[in-house]
């Protein structure tokens, strides 16, 4: 089998930099659940970027990362509105409905997002005590389609929820994708933006595990302490997450690992292009493909190249690059693509 495929960008392995900042931390004794200078300089680092005001909170995942950015926003009767296809509604098991006993109510999006028209008519029943209670609007940056929000596109929802009294979420699993393929600082799409707490992904961009919570308004933080380990996200021995951060940032080898993937996924669908049986069906905006495959052929790629069907029903597929992926697995996923179709179809 291929050593590198187009299942997910969880699928690669960790940065030789990163990795080395791993075993410099290994060695005698700090204290533990991130009392210790290490951690300090994760969060110093992580506050250049977003300002000394912000509260960092490292955990292990993507999922533990949303529920506590969530949970210091909401009470059990408020709710969430989010898009049909968010992480937090799709792919986390019910993990927000059972931490923090809050509905999710769903907006039907376009290519991953939703907009600020679509929020005003969800607002009914304030104050009337029958009915949950919109609080927060959660958005993916980029998107599970991956699609990017405009800074101008975030500051309409933000604006809303400021007119309206709520809060806003980013889920950042791939935010750095999504810098990379802005052009700009993480701080000018979400503080600057309106975003009140966000979560920063570091695993799918390198990283052995490890996310980052950071609540851009800081008064939403004041449970978060607690809360992080009554939900079994605080690490002993943090020093292991927060060392991978410092190197993360360091010359921008996050940026750097971002712009890579993003531009493998650009060479990825400039090869798919060349094929009339391959419909691509999103913008190709960050380090994911969606598009529909003939279905003869799905299984026998997937021999080689392991990659996930998103749609069964429409044949469509996801294809994720990382920040290793080369120009050569794209070329040998290429050229497998053109035998099968000249095979079997």
């Amino acid at each position: 089998m291929n050593s590198r495929f187009f299942a997910s960008d969880n699928c690669s392995g960790i940065h030789p930099q990163i990795m080395d900042a791993i075993v410099e931390v290994n060695h005698g004794h700090v204290k533990g659940y991130g009392h210790d200078h290490i951690t300090e300089k994760a969060i110093s680092d992580i506050k250049q970027i977003f300002g000394n005001q912000a509260e960092v909170f490292f955990v292990f995942s993507g999922t533990g990362a949303n529920v506590i950015g969530l949970q210091g926003c909401l009470r059990s009767y408020e709710a969430i509105i989010c898009s049909d296809v968010a992480h937090i509604h799709t792919d986390e098991a019910g993990a927000p409905e059972r931490f923090l006993q809050s509905k999710l109510i769903t907006i039907p999006s376009i290519n991953g997002k939703i907009n600020a028209n679509q929020i005003k008519p969800l607002l009914i029943g304030r104050g009337v005590e029958h009915h949950v209670q919109p609080k927060l609007i959660s958005i993916t940056q980029s998107t599970e389609y991956g699609t990017i929000y405009s800074i101008e596109e975030i500051k309409a929802i933000t604006n809303i929820a400021k007119e309206e009294n709520l809060y806003v979420h980013m889920d950042g699993a791939r935010v750095s994708n999504a810098a990379a393929a802005l052009g700009k600082s993480p701080i000018e799409f979400t503080k600057e933006a309106g975003i009140d707490v966000m979560s920063f992904g570091g695993t799918k961009n390198g990283m052995m595990m490890g996310e980052a919570v950071i609540f851009l308004n800081p008064d939403l933080a004041k449970s978060t302490m607690y809360q992080r380990k009554q939900n079994a996200q605080l690490a002993s021995k943090m020093r292991f997450i927060s060392a991978q951060f410092s190197a993360f940032f360091k010359d921008d080898l996050w940026l750097n690992m971002a712009v890579h993937s993003n531009r493998m996924a650009k060479a990825l669908e400039k090869s798919l292009l060349k094929f009339k049986e391959i419909i691509i069906t999103q913008p190709v905006e960050v380090n994911a493909i969606f598009a529909i495959f003939p279905p003869q052929i799905i299984p026998l790629l997937q021999e080689e190249f392991p990659f996930y069907v998103w749609n069964e029903f429409t044949n469509e597929v996801r294809l994720m690059c990382s920040w290793d992926t080369t120009q050569q697995d794209i070329d040998a996923f290429s050229l497998k693509v053109e035998q099968l179709i000249n095979k079997h179809l």
